[in-house]
């Protein structure tokens, strides 16, 4: 039977990133679902002063709907999805950057549902938690001004994170360029700054929401570096790769590596959609 890749997005983001990518999956007859976790997509809030002329005093304490979401709220949401696409044959769930900390726990609670586990420069906390490792040297060279520069109100009070992403500010647009899509024409990262949302929820988990070796570690697993990416950059991909294996041994990461920042391989997405190819071709045959 034809697998189903179920695509999950990254922080501020949504399904329709994946468009691309999905296109090029299906021209190579793949089948796909990109999922938008709860507050995300047309379930997003634009606040009427995040248009223009922005009103950035009024955008600091707007209302947004994914205050309160947590992340157990996005696991629920993507087990469902997988409980269904599960229906209709093999699931090879596929999540990207902060994506990564939901497809983990999912996997954790129900490794039933997925017959292959993809990271494409995501997260997958083994011995620390995410905040635990933005305090080790392999974060060192990311720049957390990034996107702190564009943040918009405050958090506690918002409950959320808000950056303002249409901001015309050039070093906020510099900051994020570099940190997101270096690699890529400054009309590409226009486009990509726009399918961004302003809001994104505070939960990233606890350590009980590491990888656990007698569920998540059932599965069989892949991950996809990213060598330009320095957001999540590529010493702590590594230092990811290297902790899951040290989990379960005998069940190692399968290890691909595009050229690509974080966003790129999304941008031109046809090496991402071979490479996620050649990874199904690892299901074992269905009878």
């Amino acid at each position: 039977m034809q697998p189903t890749f179920v695509l999950v997005h990254g922080a501020f983001a949504n399904s329709f990133s994946f468009a691309p990518l999905q296109a090029e999956l299906g021209l190579l007859g793949h089948r796909s679902a990109a999922v938008d976790l709860p507050g995300h997509g047309f379930a997003a809030t634009y606040p009427g002063a995040y248009q223009a002329p922005q009103d950035l005093e009024a955008l600091a304490t707007a209302p947004g709907a994914i205050k309160g979401v947590t992340l157990a709220d996005n696991v629920a949401h993507l087990i469902g999805i997988l409980e269904r696409a599960k229906r209709n044959g093999p699931v090879i769930l596929v999540s990207h950057s902060r994506g990564g900390l939901t497809a983990t726990v999912a996997a954790n609670q129900r490794p039933d549902l997925i017959d292959r586990i993809v990271y494409v420069s995501a997260w997958c906390p083994v011995d620390l938690s995410v905040g635990g490792y933005y305090a080790e040297p392999e974060m060192a060279t990311v720049d957390a001004g990034a996107l702190a520069s564009a943040m918009v109100g405050n958090p506690a009070e918002l409950g959320l994170l808000r950056s303002n992403f249409r901001t015309a500010d050039p070093g906020a647009l510099a900051a994020f360029k570099a940190a997101f899509l270096a690699d890529g024409t400054d009309e590409e990262f226009m486009v990509f700054l726009n399918t961004f949302q302003p809001d994104e929820n505070l939960d990233t988990g606890t350590p009980d929401d590491r990888a656990q070796a007698d569920t998540w570690g059932r599965i069989p697993k892949s991950y996809v570096r990213l060598t330009e990416d320095t957001s999540v950059p590529v010493a702590v991909q590594d230092r990811m790769i290297r902790e899951g294996d040290a989990l379960t041994p005998e069940n190692p990461y399968d290890v691909r590596t595009l050229t690509s920042s974080h966003l790129k391989w999304l941008v031109e997405p046809a090496p991402a959609a071979r490479v996620l190819g050649e990874i199904a071709a690892l299901l074992p045959a269905q009878s």
